[in-house]
């Protein structure tokens, strides 16, 4: 099951909501291996509770008109904190959002990065100066409206209608500043995944500036990983698939629905499922099982308390729709949801589906890389390197870690996976290197060079076996690249998406943001950092 890059079925659409197309990364950015001293002992995040971060966000927003000040941003605009991380070195990275004159500004985020001695770096979505000649729209909403509904037609969405009036931003994700409307269209899109097609029209022209979707398609006896501890609620002789140690998140059975919540799997003896698809409660086992896995990774290695950071669970549902051969994760109902594939004999509720999915979330409420050209890219590989490290860190016999993408659900129905990180272009679609064609292939395919950029920095380059599966990545240059390890890897990869990346990072950018990271936790010009150069040389980012 996999269509060319040009329709809009694509392989396993992995959904969240987004905002915006690609543009440069800009701002006060980090140099090459060697322009950075040494990190300073603890120079790395620290976790926080959920009262602690909402304290230090509510903080960051008191001070906000001070940051914007200091920032040089004009009389009109204002920041608006959205999250903040603190580093154990007393270090500050504040993620804002931009308005100006009360209007949202799309591709205006930024984050300011303040050390503990006051000495301030910020990275910017856009380095452009946030102005335009009048807040007065031209166009009116109603034909900002019709403009978006042809946009649905022309994508072949189903249902398509405009359920809310289109809001007025200011679009300055392409560096040029233009008041805008931006208008959401819902419907269905061709292979029954669910629709939110942002469009983004000019309120002095009428032309369409952007569009992205907003839904994309990443005790018991389970289909994928054999018999699981779950964590249920619930005594006697009636429990639940509620976790309470994990947020509360609870697992839901839609029996064919496409919208709502179905109902909460509900079980006399708490032991769930029986490993067929046949019994429904399998893919509730499978997605709840996932769910945990997922949370306690971003847990324990990333001091992460839920996708928000906020100690509250997402939820999920399974048994949507009939045969239907996706899995998306939506934040407008902050849950994951998962089909039962061809036949409904094949839930796509494997752990890495499950951890992809629950990833999604987590980059929507970190850099929100847009779900379009080369950010919409490394917005996919971002899921598909972390599915990798919590199936990794699962340590389940049954489906064990591996640096290949699906091979558990069969989506293609020849037993082959959905991607391979190892060499991308094995999947016939996927591309190996970076080109300056990339962002203009499907953001599955786009993802190519980051997963492969990943492995080569966990795994190196050349032949070998890893938990069976065997491998043989090449290098865009012929030269050995030697692995600095998954773990080292997965540290850099999350901390520069949390810390560095914006709404707008391209590769070029994921560069920068990578080296940062790798300096603020090895040291600059430390094996680790010379190691993120040599790999994304590898893959044609230099």
């Amino acid at each position: 099951m996999t269509p060319p890059p040009t329709t809009r079925k694509t392989t396993l659409r992995i959904a969240i909501p987004v905002a915006l197309a690609a543009v440069a990364l800009a701002g006060v950015q980090a140099g090459p291996a060697g322009a950075r001293p040494a990190p300073e002992p603890g120079a790395q995040a620290v976790e926080l509770t959920p009262t602690q971060r909402a304290s230090a966000v509510k903080a960051a927003q008191a001070e906000a008109a001070t940051q914007a000040d200091a920032l040089g941003l004009g009389a009109k605009e204002k920041l608006v904190a959205r999250d903040v991380v603190k580093d154990a070195d007393g270090t500050v990275h504040t993620r804002y959002e931009r308005t100006y004159d009360g209007l949202p500004v799309l591709g205006g985020d930024l984050v300011v990065h303040e050390k503990k001695n006051g000495t301030r770096d910020v990275t910017k979505a856009t380095a452009a100066r946030i102005t335009v000649a009048s807040t007065s729209a031209d166009v009116s909403a109603a034909a900002a409206e019709k403009s978006a509904l042809r946009a649905a037609s022309a994508q072949e969405t189903a249902e398509a209608e405009a359920g809310d009036a289109p809001r007025k931003v200011i679009w300055a994700a392409d560096g040029k500043p233009a008041l805008a409307w931006e208008t959401v269209v819902t419907g269905v899109q061709e292979d029954g995944t669910p629709s939110e097609l942002h469009v983004v029209t000019d309120a002095r022209t009428g032309k369409k500036l952007a569009e992205w979707e907003g839904v994309h398609t990443g005790t018991g006896e389970s289909m994928y990983s054999g018999r699981v501890t779950l964590g249920t609620s619930g005594s006697g002789s009636s429990y639940t698939l509620t976790d309470a140690a994990r947020g509360g998140h609870k697992t839901h059975d839609l029996n064919g629905g496409t919208s709502g919540t179905g109902t909460l799997f509900t079980d006399a003896d708490d032991v769930w499922g029986n490993g067929l698809a046949s019994n429904r409660q399998t893919a509730g086992v499978d997605a709840h099982y996932g769910a945990a896995l997922t949370w306690d990774y971003y847990k324990n290695v990333h001091g992460r308390n839920g996708i928000r950071n906020d100690g509250r669970a997402a939820y999920s549902r399974v048994h949507y729709g009939n045969a239907y051969a996706n899995a998306f994760w939506s934040d407008s109902c902050f849950c994951m949801t998962y089909g039962d594939g061809a036949g409904n004999s094949k839930p796509l509720t494997s752990i890495d589906v499950a951890a992809h999915e629950m990833t999604h979330g987590v980059t929507s409420n970190t850099a929100r890389l847009n779900y379009s050209g080369e950010s919409g890219g490394l917005n996919e590989a971002t899921s598909d390197i972390f599915a990798a490290a919590v199936e990794f860190r699962a340590a389940n016999s049954t489906d064990v870690g591996d640096y290949l993408v699906g091979e558990k659900i069969d989506i293609r129905g020849n037993g082959t996976p959905l991607r391979y990180m190892d060499k991308p272009s094995r999947d016939g679609n996927s591309r190996d290197y970076w080109s300056s064609t990339l962002g203009s292939v499907d953001v599955h395919y786009s993802s190519g060079p980051a997963n492969h950029f990943f492995y080569l920095l966990s795994e190196g380059s050349g032949a070998k076996t890893i938990n069976g599966v065997s491998y043989d990545s090449p290098t865009y240059d012929g030269k050995a690249v030697t692995g600095i390890g998954r773990a080292k890897a997965e540290k850099i990869w999350y901390r520069a998406l949390t810390v560095y990346m914006t709404s707008t990072t391209k590769y070029a950018g994921a560069r920068t943001a990578t080296l940062s990271a790798a300096a603020d936790l090895y040291g600059s010009g430390s094996a680790e950092h010379q190691a993120v150069n040599a790999a994304w040389a590898a893959v044609n980012v230099k």
